[in-house]
């Protein structure tokens, strides 16, 4: 089945072979070798050297452990929304007891770097910013490196839900500082789902130890702790480690110059398609597509959940849209491991549907 959904995604046979290896002791030497070979490697793609860990979680986990480490209740959060996924990250501190301060926009659109600053200078007891880099439920991506230079200028708190981002578009965390970034590794890290990362910079640490949110799976000073002795704090899904050493080794091949323009390369082919078969992009402004998954306006009288169990019937899954969108879009997702082969069949059977 070719699958072309924004995540769970393809996995390479090479980084699925290695999850055959035998059980190992996670306490013991082998363990204790490859996780800091697995951090550097991280540290490399995420063009970062601040500290980055490595969770047993789903990218959801990671934003819970980002925001209950570095917050208190009762603190102002500025969470900046543009689709699914931003509302989930103002939501999970709000359960947590911050106070939260929304900066929704239409679905569909980017918020914009003045925008941002315009909000924390209404709101100057802001003191952190929550906002999604690649938010997959409207196919658009925000313009992060102009809002992180917003937010720095007004010495806030930067936390990135980069999820769906960091391994496929460019994100450069030091260059952009950017001072908490979270990742997933079912998105562009070629990696079946279940790993999280996360990388914390000097300033991050010093909210940390401050932070007074309850915190214990997902304490990410004892997880750097451990990562000290090479271990985690908690059992670690140890198959999916094997999986992600292999595919940092990989991406570290191919480089992130060439990973990040063969995103841009099939995602201007998906998208030249998508309009070639008389179909309309959801974002408002193609300047703001997703080099990641194309979202897909449907056409009148469309049922799109018959539209995808056809496409299905034919061996490709598209992804339906979420929440509000749900019935009235679909995606198609193209980060990781995205063969030429494969995204060239997945068109065929598209064009074929709206010839």
């Amino acid at each position: 089945m070719n699958l072309r959904t924004p995540g769970p995604t393809p996995i390479p046979n090479d980084i699925m072979e290695t999850m055959m290896n035998p059980m190992i002791d996670h306490r013991g030497p082998e363990f204790a070798s490859m996780l800091p070979r697995i951090t550097d490697n991280l540290k490399t793609l995420f063009l970062t050297d601040n500290e980055v860990l490595v969770l047993t979680a789903s990218g959801s986990g990671g934003l819970e452990a980002a925001i209950v480490n570095l917050l208190s209740p009762g603190e102002k959060v500025l969470a900046v929304s543009i689709g699914s996924f931003g509302d989930r990250f103002g939501r999970i501190a709000e359960v947590y007891g911050a106070e939260v301060i929304w900066l929704r926009k239409e679905w569909g659109l980017p918020v914009l770097a003045d925008e941002v600053g315009s909000y924390i200078d209404q709101n100057p007891e802001i003191t952190s910013v929550l906002i999604t880099h690649n938010e997959t439920s409207t196919g658009v991506t925000n313009p992060l490196q102009e809002i992180a230079k917003e937010v720095k200028n007004r010495n806030k708190l930067l936390i990135v839900d980069a999820v769906s981002s960091l391994g496929a578009l460019p994100c450069p965390v030091d260059d952009w500082d950017l001072d908490v970034v979270v990742t997933g590794s079912q998105k562009g890290w070629m990696v079946p789902p279940g790993l999280t990362m996360i990388s914390m910079s000097e300033r991050a640490w010093r909210a940390n130890a401050t932070a007074k949110m309850p915190v214990a799976y997902f304490d990410l000073a004892r997880a750097s702790e451990a990562a000290k002795r090479g271990q985690t704090p908690w059992t670690p899904a140890l198959p999916l480690f094997y999986a992600l050493n292999k595919a940092l080794e990989l991406m570290i091949d191919e480089g992130l110059e060439s990973i990040h323009a063969r995103h841009q390369r099939v995602a201007d082919k998906v998208r030249t398609e998508v309009m070639a078969a008389g179909l309309s992009l959801f974002p408002k402004d193609e300047l703001y597509c997703s080099n990641t998954v194309t979202a897909v306006n449907a056409l009148d009288n469309m049922d799109i959940a018959e539209f995808r169990s056809e496409i299905r019937s034919a061996g490709v899954i598209f992804a339906g849209g979420q929440g509000k969108l749900s019935g009235s879009i679909f995606r198609i997702g193209h980060l990781g491991y995205i063969p030429d082969s494969e995204i060239d069949e997945a068109l065929q059977v598209l064009r074929k549907f709206f010839k």
